[in-house]
């Protein structure tokens, strides 16, 4: 299978591997060459994948789509960071993706409630015109 991992800047990763481990919603998963066409949307975890040649490598990833479709599999997300020490990578998931994306949901609800203010000082201004 290649193995691709797309971030909004860069391709991080582009080879050749035989297995791929990522987390969904539901829970793990496991890919390997035959399985067929699949479509997941993963929750910020620990994806592993083992190369054609080597020992298996290890990406924290900030949630995203996996798309296995024949030969290929994309996994596109925000951010991923690679490493060896399974103990750091959990710990940056924890500590930096899932805190990223509370103050993103922060920030979307702060700029709905300004919408909604905007709209509503808008009808107010239309009342009083009329």
């Amino acid at each position: 299978m290649r193995l691709k991992i797309l971030l909004p800047t860069h391709v991080l990763i582009d080879e050749e591997v035989i297995k791929i481990k990522a987390e969904a919603e539901d829970g793990m998963f496991c890919l390997l060459p035959r399985h067929i066409d699949f479509l997941s949307a993963l929750v910020p975890s620990i994806l592993s994948f083992e190369p054609s040649e080597g020992e298996e490598r290890f990406l924290a990833i900030d949630e995203g789509i996996l798309l296995k479709q024949g030969s290929e599999v994309l996994v596109s997300t925000q951010h991923a960071i690679e490493g060896t020490n399974l103990g750091e990578l959990h710990t940056m998931i924890h500590d930096q993706f899932l805190e990223f994306n509370e103050l993103e949901k922060k920030a979307r609800s702060a700029a709905v409630r300004l919408e909604t203010d905007l709209v509503r000082r808008f009808m107010e201004l239309r009342e009083h015109v009329q």
